[in-house]
């Protein structure tokens, strides 16, 4: 098992094949999938064909790491769900997205927001990374808090055409952001 980091209470590491299982578990669940598809049900076919490649892809600027990190709770080893710090190109880690997708048993226990920040110290301090950018439906307001609170500001507003119509989505999606500058400045401060 690759840890790709560790907090007080989550061990994040790389993805398996044996790890599909679990994203079915995640991915199946409509609450959590609420603000990605409206909460419809992935398709086994989804899972292997498109989301497992996606999270076991290595990329190249970070030295052969993928971008996608298994979230387990350090205490009983439980899978927690996914954390992302994927960069927007293979051969760049200047900027990167952050993301994250935990089950519901990880809910309102400040994990998100605990995970999403040491990815973010991570990113600045060792990854090379200069900007962290992350978005969601402007709806979605408990991903919006995780993302202020770990240190990311609104960007702006924008709308994109998505293959599915989720309440909501007439309101549009929100970019945030932190570049390493204003990360070293409040760390200054």
């Amino acid at each position: 098992m690759h840890v790709f980091l560790e907090t007080d209470r989550l061990t994040l590491r790389a993805f398996t094949d044996a790890d599909a299982g679990h994203v079915r578990g995640i991915v199946d669940d409509a609450e959590v999938m609420r603000y990605i598809n409206g909460g419809r049900p992935s398709s086994p076919e989804e899972v292997e064909g498109e989301l497992m490649p996606r999270f076991l892809h290595r990329y190249p600027c970070l030295g052969g790491r993928p971008g996608f990190w298994v979230a387990q709770d350090r205490a009983s080893g439980g899978l927690l769900g996914w954390f992302v710090l994927r960069p927007e190109a293979d051969h760049s880690c200047r900027e990167v997205e952050l993301g994250y997708r935990l089950g519901r048993t990880a809910w309102g226990r400040g994990l998100a927001t605990e995970g999403s920040r040491a990815l973010i110290h991570k990113g600045f301090s060792e990854l090379g990374v200069e900007r962290v950018t992350a978005n969601t439906m402007t709806v979605n307001t408990r991903s919006r808090r995780v993302m202020e609170k770990a240190g990311l500001s609104f960007v702006r507003t924008f709308f994109e055409e998505w293959p599915d119509v989720i309440e909501g989505s007439e309101l549009g999606d929100v970019e945030y952001e932190l570049t390493r500058a204003e990360w070293a400045h409040r760390r200054e401060s």
